[in-house]
């Protein structure tokens, strides 16, 4: 067996996992974890990307001897770099406010529509694109010599080579998905640098050996080589889906749900657009076709509002609550800064003319209800936009733990679901990284082992689906 540090970073914590890797077995451990607090600064919401660096080193730290170390982290958000490699100012939080407003001018340069055929992404507000564009003219633009994403910062400074990893890059509504490659008429027409970005990396490729000074803080020895992963964590989460067909929709649940297919090449219609479901590339030239989804972050702001009660009580609570009483729009863009959540998912009940949940145990369910809704609704017109059927619905990430959660996306669906495995990412991490060492084969082998190692449980839908039609017909008359 060999060993494999897969670095997890997600929106509010991070992880240095253990993964060891043999013909029949995959064992993940958890070396170190910390927490992923963003600061809200005078000049806007930044992430503290020193202290996650300080816990990547902790975790390798107690990682000990390793074979190889991976990154993944979420998507869109960069750090600048001047001519010398040093860090132009804290990188800036996908959920600040700097690009309200920003996709209009976008696409008056480039309508909506064009801009879909040539990169396939969905419209988010903090896609790179806009980031970029809401940045020209700023003192860390005009001074920046290289601009990394934040999986290949961290590798940067652990390594001292930098790259740009393809599943990442595809985020940044700059990747032509047909080809893998720039969509160089985007970025000329909209006057986007490509020379900023550092030569792309694919998933297996080598990423550099980590730096001595690394090797004397962590006390490893070296050398280490650090291997290119699906350094967006949902390419790595999709890539540990453990499907033995083809015949599968998945949602990576976490902060944000991400649900979709896998998918041989891009669906680039106006139907797509409209619909706004983002052509990603994934793990050997697949394409993630997928929504993204409000998803656990709006439970996680409302536990925050009300002092972290116990989250189990919470759950037990909201089982007893009458179900789809009321529901929102999990999607809503409404719902992506932070602060008062329950006041806000309250006040869309309200406008929406239905019963406004007052009780934590109420709100919660209204969450839940309106999360699996919303992964109904995706699993639904992916496969129809697609023309991709499904048969079961793989779960996997943090939300595997609700199993409320769960049981009400199977019975929305009407489909089984299969929850797990819960550390999808770091699993995906350290199989991209198992096989570009040898430990094993391709990725229906990487898929067969999971299916062989892990135990994920199985949620059969209940009832006829009824209400669950009806629920979605009254929030598509809002």
């Amino acid at each position: 067996m060999r060993s494999y540090a897969a670095v997890d970073l997600g929106a509010s914590s991070g992880r240095v996992m253990v993964g060891r890797v043999g013909p029949d077995s995959l064992e993940l451990t958890e070396a170190h974890r910390f927490r992923n607090r963003p600061v809200r600064l005078p000049e806007g919401l930044r992430w503290d990307v020193l202290s996650l660096y300080a816990g990547v080193l902790d975790g390798l730290r107690a990682a000990g001897p390793v074979d190889s170390v991976g990154i993944d982290s979420w998507a869109v958000d960069y750090g600048l770099l001047d001519a010398d490699g040093a860090l132009l100012g804290n990188p800036v939080h996908y959920r600040d406010t700097r690009t309200e407003g920003v996709a209009e001018k976008v696409w008056a340069t480039v309508p909506a529509a064009e801009l879909y055929a040539a990169t396939g992404l969905q419209y988010a507000p903090f896609n790179t694109l806009y980031q970029l564009t809401a940045a020209r003219g700023t003192r860390e633009l005009r001074e920046a010599a290289r601009l990394l994403l934040i999986p290949d910062l961290l590798a940067y400074w652990l390594t001292g080579e930098q790259g740009t990893e393809l599943t990442n890059a595809s985020t940044t509504q700059l990747i032509d998905p047909r080809t893998g490659d720039w969509a160089y008429g985007v970025a000329e027409r909209l006057g986007v640098d490509l020379g900023l970005f550092a030569p792309l990396r694919r998933p297996g490729d080598p990423a550099g050996l980590l730096r001595a000074g690394v090797l004397e803080e962590t006390g490893l020895t070296g050398p280490v080589p650090v291997t290119t992963v699906g350094s967006h964590d949902t390419a790595s989460a999709v890539a540990a889906v453990p499907a033995t067909g083809e015949r599968f929709a998945y949602i990576c649940t976490g902060t944000w749900s991400l649900a979709g297919l896998e998918l041989a090449a891009p669906v680039l219609t106006e139907e797509s657009r409209a619909a706004n479901f983002t052509n990603e590339l994934g793990l050997d030239g697949t394409v993630r076709y997928l929504r993204n989804i409000m998803g656990l972050w709006l439970l996680q702001e409302c536990l925050r509002a009300w002092g972290e009660p116990d989250l189990g009580e919470l759950l037990r609570e909201a089982t007893g609550v009458p179900a789809l009483r009321s529901v929102v729009d999990a999607g809503d863009a409404a719902f992506l800064a932070p602060g008062r959540m329950p006041e806000r998912i309250a006040e869309a009940c309200r406008v929406s003319g239905q019963p406004v949940p007052r009780t934590p145990a109420e709100i919660t369910r209204c969450i839940l209800d309106s999360l699996a809704l919303a992964h109904r609704r995706a699993v639904e017109e992916a496969r129809r936009l697609a023309d991709h059927p499904v048969d079961v619905v793989h779960v996997v990430g943090g939300g595997t733990r609700n199993t409320l959660l769960c049981q009400l996306t199977a019975d929305a669906c009407g489909l089984p679901v299969v929850a797990g495995p819960t550390e999808a990412a770091a699993l995906g991490n350290v199989l991209v990284q198992a096989r570009a060492h040898g430990s094993v084969g391709d990725r229906a082998d990487m898929r067969r082992l999971l299916a062989r190692t892990q135990s994920p449980t199985r949620y059969e839908p209940r009832g006829d689906g009824g209400p669950w039609r009806e629920a979605a017909a009254r929030l598509a008359a809002r």
